[in-house]
């Protein structure tokens, strides 16, 4: 009995230590948060989802360099944006739809001033997929054959590109 207790106990413990899995993404804050926090990203999930805050097209252009609050305070702060240069004056247009976009994230009003600096963004762009390889001629003629049957040559031919790379991309 007090055999089966100490065993229980070890395998309460040693769950305890091991945890349980977790998506990466949820770790995020914890694993980043002390490093970030000394530049003002308390809130690391900001940095690891700025492409869908911001969009990917302002994600290109603008990245997040640093979130300042007066002392004590965490509100209303001051975010400090790396725009690359050819942009800032679009930025500093669109500084309202930035400022309520990033409280949007936050839920409460975290930024109520952005302070551009001009330099390339941080973060640089996602490299491009490769291109797919041609088809051989089996390839083409076995897929010619499945889309046949398809009446609409529009449709045809978008599903003729589309088989084609996903053909052309998966390795022989």
């Amino acid at each position: 009995m007090l055999l089966a207790q100490a065993g229980e106990e070890e395998g309460r413990s040693l769950q305890q230590r091991r945890g349980s899995l977790r998506a990466i993404g949820a770790e995020v804050a914890r694993v980043a948060g002390p490093v970030l926090g000394k530049r003002g990203f308390g809130e690391a999930h900001l940095i690891a989802q700025w492409d869908s805050v911001m969009g990917e097209d302002l994600a290109a252009q603008i990245s997040p360099d640093r979130l300042s609050f007066a002392r004590g305070e965490r509100r209303e702060g001051t975010l400090h944006l790396r725009v690359a240069p050819g942009f800032a004056l679009e930025a500093q247009h669109r500084e309202p739809l930035l400022i309520e976009r990033i409280n949007a994230f936050f839920g409460y009003r975290a930024v109520a001033r952005i302070r551009l600096i001009q330099g390339p963004p941080a973060r640089p762009a996602a490299p491009k997929p490769p291109k797919p390889r041609a088809l051989v001629a089996s390839e083409q003629q076995e897929l010619d054959r499945k889309l046949a049957d398809i009446e609409d040559p529009g449709l045809r031919e978008a599903l003729r590109a589309l088989g084609a790379a996903v053909i052309g991309s998966s390795r022989r």
